[in-house]
Protein backbone atom coordinates (compact mmCIF):
# COMPACT_ATOMS: atom_id res chain seq x y z
CA UNK A 1 0.00 0.00 0.00
CA UNK A 2 2.58 2.42 0.72
CA UNK A 3 4.78 1.46 -2.68
CA UNK A 4 1.41 2.48 -4.32
CA UNK A 5 0.80 5.95 -2.46
CA UNK A 6 4.76 6.61 -3.53
CA UNK A 7 4.28 6.19 -6.63
CA UNK A 8 1.51 7.91 -6.90
CA UNK A 9 3.30 11.07 -5.30
CA UNK A 10 5.77 10.25 -7.82
CA UNK A 11 3.44 10.19 -10.96
CA UNK A 12 2.17 13.58 -9.43
CA UNK A 13 5.58 14.95 -9.20
CA UNK A 14 6.45 14.36 -12.40
CA UNK A 15 3.45 15.81 -13.60
CA UNK A 16 3.70 19.24 -11.70
CA UNK A 17 7.08 19.09 -13.24
CA UNK A 18 6.32 18.48 -17.13
CA UNK A 19 3.39 21.33 -16.21
CA UNK A 20 5.92 23.68 -15.19
CA UNK A 21 8.34 22.96 -17.88
CA UNK A 22 5.72 23.42 -20.68
CA UNK A 23 4.51 26.82 -19.30
CA UNK A 24 8.07 28.03 -18.43
CA UNK A 25 8.71 27.16 -22.91
CA UNK A 26 5.42 28.49 -24.02
CA UNK A 27 6.14 31.90 -21.18
CA UNK A 28 9.69 31.91 -23.19
CA UNK A 29 7.90 31.45 -27.22
CA UNK A 30 5.80 34.47 -26.32
CA UNK A 31 8.56 36.38 -25.16
CA UNK A 32 10.70 35.84 -28.17
CA UNK A 33 7.69 36.27 -30.86
CA UNK A 34 6.73 39.57 -28.88
CA UNK A 35 10.36 41.03 -28.98
CA UNK A 36 10.70 40.13 -33.10
CA UNK A 37 7.58 41.54 -33.95
CA UNK A 38 8.79 44.97 -31.94
CA UNK A 39 12.00 44.17 -33.74
CA UNK A 40 10.19 44.63 -36.70
CA UNK A 41 8.03 47.13 -36.39
CA UNK A 42 10.89 49.38 -35.35
CA UNK A 43 13.08 48.12 -38.57
CA UNK A 44 9.39 49.02 -41.19
CA UNK A 45 9.07 52.17 -39.42
CA UNK A 46 12.96 53.47 -39.49
CA UNK A 47 12.54 52.00 -43.66
CA UNK A 48 9.50 54.24 -44.17
CA UNK A 49 11.23 57.23 -42.11
CA UNK A 50 14.13 55.96 -44.27
CA UNK A 51 12.30 55.72 -47.71
CA UNK A 52 10.68 59.15 -46.83
CA UNK A 53 13.82 60.87 -46.26
CA UNK A 54 14.94 59.50 -49.47
CA UNK A 55 11.71 60.93 -51.60
CA UNK A 56 11.66 64.14 -49.94
CA UNK A 57 15.46 64.62 -51.38
CA UNK A 58 14.18 63.77 -54.99
CA UNK A 59 11.15 66.20 -54.55
CA UNK A 60 13.91 68.66 -53.81
CA UNK A 61 16.06 67.91 -56.51
CA UNK A 62 13.16 67.61 -58.83
CA UNK A 63 11.96 71.03 -57.87
CA UNK A 64 15.52 72.37 -58.53
CA UNK A 65 16.13 71.34 -61.66
CA UNK A 66 12.09 72.27 -62.60
CA UNK A 67 10.34 75.12 -60.80
CA UNK A 68 6.91 73.91 -61.94
CA UNK A 69 6.77 70.46 -60.75
CA UNK A 70 7.36 71.56 -57.29
CA UNK A 71 3.92 72.15 -56.83
CA UNK A 72 2.85 68.68 -58.26
CA UNK A 73 5.17 66.39 -56.20
CA UNK A 74 3.54 63.02 -54.77
CA UNK A 75 2.53 63.30 -51.09
CA UNK A 76 3.83 60.94 -48.24
CA UNK A 77 4.05 57.16 -48.86
CA UNK A 78 0.61 55.77 -48.42
CA UNK A 79 -1.16 52.47 -48.64
CA UNK A 80 -0.22 49.93 -51.36
CA UNK A 81 -3.12 50.43 -53.59
CA UNK A 82 -3.65 53.83 -53.95
CA UNK A 83 -6.85 55.88 -54.46
CA UNK A 84 -8.02 56.34 -57.89
CA UNK A 85 -6.84 59.85 -58.70
CA UNK A 86 -4.10 60.15 -55.54
CA UNK A 87 -0.30 60.85 -56.08
CA UNK A 88 1.04 56.85 -56.81
CA UNK A 89 3.75 56.94 -53.30
CA UNK A 90 7.01 55.35 -54.36
CA UNK A 91 8.18 52.39 -52.55
CA UNK A 92 11.96 52.43 -50.54
CA UNK A 93 13.51 50.74 -53.12
CA UNK A 94 12.12 52.76 -56.07
CA UNK A 95 12.79 55.97 -54.00
CA UNK A 96 16.33 55.11 -53.38
CA UNK A 97 16.76 53.74 -57.30
CA UNK A 98 15.36 57.04 -58.10
CA UNK A 99 17.88 59.23 -56.28
CA UNK A 100 20.95 56.53 -57.11
CA UNK A 101 20.39 57.77 -61.02
CA UNK A 102 17.60 55.97 -62.55
CA UNK A 103 18.02 58.88 -64.87
CA UNK A 104 21.10 58.65 -65.95
CA UNK A 105 20.70 54.75 -66.55
CA UNK A 106 17.76 55.50 -69.05
CA UNK A 107 19.60 58.26 -70.75
CA UNK A 108 22.20 54.98 -71.33
CA UNK A 109 19.40 52.72 -72.39
CA UNK A 110 17.43 54.98 -74.31
CA UNK A 111 20.59 54.73 -76.96
CA UNK A 112 20.14 51.01 -77.71
CA UNK A 113 17.59 49.25 -79.23
CA UNK A 114 16.67 46.84 -76.05
CA UNK A 115 13.99 49.42 -74.71
CA UNK A 116 10.21 49.19 -76.37
CA UNK A 117 8.16 52.50 -76.10
CA UNK A 118 4.88 51.23 -74.62
CA UNK A 119 3.33 54.29 -73.99
CA UNK A 120 3.66 58.29 -74.17
CA UNK A 121 1.78 61.47 -73.28
CA UNK A 122 2.63 64.71 -74.24
CA UNK A 123 1.13 67.89 -73.17
CA UNK A 124 2.96 71.31 -74.09
CA UNK A 125 6.67 70.55 -73.63
CA UNK A 126 5.84 68.28 -70.93
CA UNK A 127 5.55 64.33 -71.81
CA UNK A 128 5.77 60.80 -69.88
CA UNK A 129 7.10 57.64 -71.29
CA UNK A 130 6.17 53.93 -70.14
CA UNK A 131 9.43 51.83 -71.43
CA UNK A 132 10.01 48.08 -71.30
CA UNK A 133 13.89 46.32 -70.78
CA UNK A 134 11.94 42.95 -72.04
CA UNK A 135 15.88 40.89 -70.83
CA UNK A 136 15.43 41.91 -67.47
CA UNK A 137 11.04 42.51 -67.19
CA UNK A 138 11.81 45.95 -66.36
CA UNK A 139 9.80 48.98 -66.56
CA UNK A 140 10.98 52.52 -66.71
CA UNK A 141 8.22 54.58 -66.24
CA UNK A 142 10.47 59.02 -67.39
CA UNK A 143 8.57 62.29 -66.68
CA UNK A 144 10.34 64.76 -69.51
CA UNK A 145 10.04 67.74 -70.64
CA UNK A 146 11.73 68.98 -73.98
CA UNK A 147 12.94 65.79 -74.23
CA UNK A 148 14.96 66.07 -71.42
CA UNK A 149 14.43 62.91 -68.67
CA UNK A 150 14.31 64.80 -65.12
CA UNK A 151 12.28 62.22 -63.41
CA UNK A 152 12.49 58.35 -63.94
CA UNK A 153 11.30 55.21 -61.63
CA UNK A 154 12.28 51.64 -61.96
CA UNK A 155 10.08 48.81 -61.32
CA UNK A 156 9.84 45.11 -62.31
CA UNK A 157 5.39 45.81 -61.15
CA UNK A 158 3.48 45.71 -64.62
CA UNK A 159 0.47 46.84 -62.51
CA UNK A 160 2.23 49.64 -60.07
CA UNK A 161 4.23 50.92 -63.24
CA UNK A 162 1.19 51.96 -65.23
CA UNK A 163 -0.51 53.60 -62.01
CA UNK A 164 2.90 55.17 -62.15
CA UNK A 165 2.65 56.35 -65.97
CA UNK A 166 -0.89 57.40 -65.30
CA UNK A 167 0.42 59.81 -62.52
CA UNK A 168 2.77 61.31 -64.42
CA UNK A 169 0.85 61.96 -67.27
CA UNK A 170 -1.51 63.61 -65.09
CA UNK A 171 1.31 65.61 -63.69
CA UNK A 172 2.19 66.71 -67.37
CA UNK A 173 -1.03 68.04 -67.87
CA UNK A 174 -1.07 69.61 -64.53
CA UNK A 175 2.45 71.02 -65.27
CA UNK A 176 1.73 72.35 -69.13
CA UNK A 177 -1.56 74.31 -68.07
CA UNK A 178 0.52 77.41 -66.98
CA UNK A 179 2.33 76.81 -70.73
CA UNK A 180 -0.12 76.06 -73.05
CA UNK A 181 -2.13 79.21 -71.24
CA UNK A 182 0.84 81.57 -72.22
CA UNK A 183 0.55 80.41 -75.67
CA UNK A 184 -3.02 80.36 -76.42
CA UNK A 185 -1.99 84.55 -74.57
CA UNK A 186 0.78 84.77 -76.38
CA UNK A 187 -0.93 83.78 -80.00
CA UNK A 188 -4.17 86.12 -79.14
CA UNK A 189 -1.63 89.41 -78.24
CA UNK A 190 -0.28 88.70 -81.70
CA UNK A 191 -3.32 87.65 -83.48
CA UNK A 192 -5.13 91.10 -81.46
CA UNK A 193 -1.53 92.95 -82.78
CA UNK A 194 -2.30 91.88 -86.50
CA UNK A 195 -5.77 92.90 -86.62
CA UNK A 196 -4.87 96.44 -84.87
CA UNK A 197 -2.39 97.29 -88.03
CA UNK A 198 -5.05 95.63 -90.23
CA UNK A 199 -7.57 97.82 -89.21
CA UNK A 200 -5.06 100.77 -88.64
CA UNK A 201 -4.49 100.50 -92.24
CA UNK A 202 -8.01 99.98 -93.29
CA UNK A 203 -8.28 103.29 -91.40
CA UNK A 204 -5.30 104.68 -92.85
CA UNK A 205 -6.94 103.93 -96.63
CA UNK A 206 -10.47 105.44 -94.99
CA UNK A 207 -8.49 108.65 -93.99
CA UNK A 208 -6.45 108.95 -97.20
CA UNK A 209 -9.29 108.48 -99.71
CA UNK A 210 -11.29 110.85 -97.31
CA UNK A 211 -8.35 113.31 -98.04
CA UNK A 212 -8.50 112.79 -101.84
CA UNK A 213 -12.26 112.98 -102.07
CA UNK A 214 -12.60 116.45 -99.89
CA UNK A 215 -9.42 117.97 -101.76
CA UNK A 216 -11.08 117.14 -105.14
CA UNK A 217 -14.39 118.22 -103.61
CA UNK A 218 -13.00 121.63 -103.19
CA UNK A 219 -11.07 121.31 -106.54
CA UNK A 220 -14.54 120.84 -108.06
CA UNK A 221 -16.04 123.62 -106.29
CA UNK A 222 -13.94 125.40 -107.47
CA UNK A 223 -13.78 124.54 -110.91
CA UNK A 224 -17.51 125.15 -110.45
CA UNK A 225 -17.00 128.57 -109.49
CA UNK A 226 -14.63 129.38 -112.00
CA UNK A 227 -17.48 127.64 -114.83
CA UNK A 228 -19.91 129.26 -113.34
CA UNK A 229 -18.46 133.01 -113.73
CA UNK A 230 -17.04 132.28 -116.90
CA UNK A 231 -20.91 131.05 -118.08
CA UNK A 232 -22.08 134.48 -116.45
CA UNK A 233 -19.95 136.17 -118.50
CA UNK A 234 -20.67 134.17 -121.74
CA UNK A 235 -23.96 135.03 -121.13
CA UNK A 236 -23.12 138.73 -121.12
CA UNK A 237 -21.31 138.74 -124.11
CA UNK A 238 -23.99 136.59 -125.81
CA UNK A 239 -26.55 139.13 -124.75
CA UNK A 240 -24.34 141.75 -126.26
CA UNK A 241 -23.47 139.97 -129.39
CA UNK A 242 -27.28 139.11 -130.46
CA UNK A 243 -28.14 142.92 -129.99
CA UNK A 244 -25.29 143.42 -132.19
CA UNK A 245 -26.46 141.42 -134.55
CA UNK A 246 -30.00 142.56 -134.85
CA UNK A 247 -28.96 146.29 -135.14
CA UNK A 248 -26.76 145.17 -137.50
CA UNK A 249 -29.34 143.41 -139.16
CA UNK A 250 -31.53 146.48 -139.17
CA UNK A 251 -28.85 148.45 -140.56
CA UNK A 252 -28.73 145.55 -143.44
CA UNK A 253 -32.19 146.26 -143.97
CA UNK A 254 -32.21 150.15 -143.88
CA UNK A 255 -29.33 149.85 -146.74
CA UNK A 256 -31.25 147.35 -148.62
CA UNK A 257 -34.37 149.78 -148.97
CA UNK A 258 -31.48 152.58 -149.76
CA UNK A 259 -30.61 150.24 -152.55
CA UNK A 260 -33.63 149.34 -153.62
CA UNK A 261 -35.11 152.87 -153.52
CA UNK A 262 -36.64 154.04 -156.77
CA UNK A 263 -36.51 150.44 -158.55
CA UNK A 264 -40.00 148.90 -159.95
CA UNK A 265 -41.44 146.18 -157.33
CA UNK A 266 -41.60 142.81 -158.85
Amino acid sequence: MNDKWRVRQVAVAALMLLGGIQAGCAQSLADQAQAQAKAQAQAQAKAQSAAQTTANVAASTVAEQDPAAASVQPQAESAAQPLPGAPVALTPEEAQQNAAGNVAELQQMIRGSDLNELRTTYNGTYGASLLFYGKEMTYYVALFQNKTFWRVIKTSDETRAEAIYRDFAQKTLQLSDVEIRRTRLEAQKAFTARMIALTQDHANRLQADLTIARQQQALVADQQKQTRAQANALQVEKAAAQDQLRAVQRQVQELQRQVEGGLPVQ
